[in-house]
């Protein structure tokens, strides 16, 4: 979820250099926040303080090159501070699990898309479906993972995640032929998938190969 909206991005979009950096401020960002969050989870600071130094010694240069690169990004921080707190407040509660904690995690790694976009001074509008097709697929695959574990057996689950993923495909048949097959195919997953014995392992590994084909199919619809 942390890589495949930024290479959706850059396979339409393009790259520049400030993409490498970017990159970088990234992940080391979301490493920076777990660690963070572990503290707030943990009431412990004090545990945590040399992974949160490091991260944030990482993280703070490269936001801040790229932020000087392109400060148009900066549109798009109090976005991402919202999100982040919304992630605080459930790490606080000790609610990770939550569905609106899943959400918001789903929202912050596809605004990727525009922040890349950003960053090659491309206009967003060519870069929207790019940012609708990688949220359908992220947040189906909440409601499709809550199915196989945590709320596996649990009908009203089933039935939101079938109805999302029904809704999904809707949207894949808008966006082209090639997200159409490929959400069509998330649909026959949501509904057989709960029916069938998969270990968390067997699942980790099919949804890589899922999100391969979200890539090619992207390429094939917009490149």
């Amino acid at each position: 979820m942390l890589v495949v909206p930024y290479l959706a991005a850059l396979l339409v979009a393009g790259a520049t250099w400030v993409d490498a950096p970017l990159l970088g401020a990234w992940l080391g960002g979301y490493l920076l926040s777990y660690y963070v969050f572990q503290a707030l989870k943990s009431r412990r600071p004090r545990r945590y303080r040399e992974q949160v130094t490091w991260y944030a010694a990482l993280t703070a240069p490269l936001a801040l090159l790229v932020v000087w690169a392109r400060p148009a990004v900066l549109w798009y921080a109090p976005a991402y501070a919202a999100l982040i707190g919304v992630n605080a407040w459930y790490a606080w509660r000790r609610r990770e699990r939550a569905l609106a904690n899943d959400l918001a995690a789903v929202a912050q790694s596809c605004l990727m898309v525009f922040v890349v976009a950003t960053v090659a001074g491309r206009p967003l509008a060519p870069v929207v479906g790019v940012f609708l097709a990688c949220a359908a697929y992220f947040t189906g695959t909440v409601f499709f993972v809550k199915t196989m574990i945590r709320e596996r057996g649990n009908p009203s689950y089933l039935r939101w995640s079938v109805a999302f993923h029904l809704g999904a495909f809707a949207l894949g048949m808008w966006l082209g032929p090639a997200l159409a097959a490929f959400f069509g195919w998330l649909l026959v997953r949501s509904w057989w998938f709960p029916r069938r014995p998969f270990t968390p392992k067997q699942l980790g590994f099919i949804e890589i190969g899922n999100s391969l084909l979200l890539l090619a199919a992207i390429a094939l619809t917009w490149i």
